[in-house]
């Protein structure tokens, strides 16, 4: 027995009966429970088409229209040409990230070497090196100022596991402290000296503290920056602080995240005397962004 319907009709969905529910249908062809029964000895054949392309429907899921098959062959046949193997689109994406990245890359490597024409690497003189990991390093609990004659002092300095060290300027300190040690002398300081004035010696380190962590631009020492002979800019790179050393002696101190009213002579001169520094580092790139942006262009 054949199937009564001709071969050549092609299926169409129907837009106005009730919708049927496919899902009920899949999977009842070889099962033990569901299927479909032909009386034995009937002679029935089946035939049955699994794609709707290859059935000949007119599927709307399967149709394309004639200029969208054109459209798709000629983006192909280009692609081939060109031996691009990703589609259009996605190229168009691609690009532009892949040409900003490379062009970031370059704009940043063209300003470290700006920024290195700023520097000046004086490397450290050789010299026993004390080994102090920062677990077993103990925190600065006291200070005193030893003088010896009218021009001869220095500072000692104790840990808490009672060790010591002395210290002529703060900027030698520098060379030893971290940032958490600097902190702590200037609290130390400032305790001492919250009833009384310091006075000698001690006035001394009290201002430079002062200037460091609580700049005043009435203080005498912004005001009379037009008088000074800058002869280093250095930078002190475990603590985080750079300093500006004049001809007649003075230094200034300031942490290298902090602006300070530093005129724009000063700014100037800082720049063209150059940062004297140990190594290359991320802080001293950093310090020379923050000076320069402070320069009026």
């Amino acid at each position: 027995m054949k199937t009564p319907m001709s071969s050549d009709t092609k299926l169409m969905k129907d837009e106005v009966c009730e919708s049927v529910d496919s899902t009920k249908y899949r999977g009842m062809i070889g099962t033990a429970h569901l299927g479909l029964w032909y009386p034995k000895g009937t002679g029935i054949e089946t035939v049955v088409y699994a794609d709707s392309d290859h059935a000949g429907d007119y599927s709307p899921a399967k149709e394309k229209s004639p200029e969208k098959v054109v459209e798709e062959e000629s983006e192909t046949q280009e692609a081939l040409k060109e031996g691009v193997k990703e589609p259009a689109a996605k190229r168009k994406k691609s690009i532009p990230r892949k040409s900003t990245r490379k062009r970031q890359k370059l704009e940043e490597d063209a300003e470290k070497d700006e920024l290195k024409g700023f520097l000046d690497i004086v490397p450290r003189e050789e010299a026993p090196i004390e080994v102090e990991s920062i677990s077993t390093k103990f925190p600065i609990v006291d200070w005193k100022t030893c003088v010896l004659t009218e021009t001869f002092m220095y500072y000692q300095v104790f840990r808490g596991d009672g060790s010591s060290k002395n210290y002529k300027v703060l900027s030698e300190m520098l060379e030893d402290f971290d940032r958490l040690d600097v902190e702590e002398l200037y609290r130390l300081v400032k305790n001492r000296y919250s009833a009384s004035s310091p006075e000698g010696f001690d006035l001394m380190l009290w201002g430079d503290l002062h200037t460091l962590f609580e700049p005043d631009k009435d203080d005498e020492i912004w005001r009379d920056q037009h008088e000074y002979n800058l002869l280093s800019w250095r930078l002190c790179d475990f603590c985080g602080i750079h300093i500006l050393l004049m001809d007649n002696g003075l230094a200034i101190h300031m942490l290298t995240e902090k602006k300070y009213p530093l005129s724009q002579e000063m700014l100037t001169k800082m720049l063209s005397r150059k940062l004297e520094v140990d190594h290359e580092s991320s802080q001293a790139f950093e310090l020379l962004r923050f000076i320069r942006s402070q320069v009026q262009k």
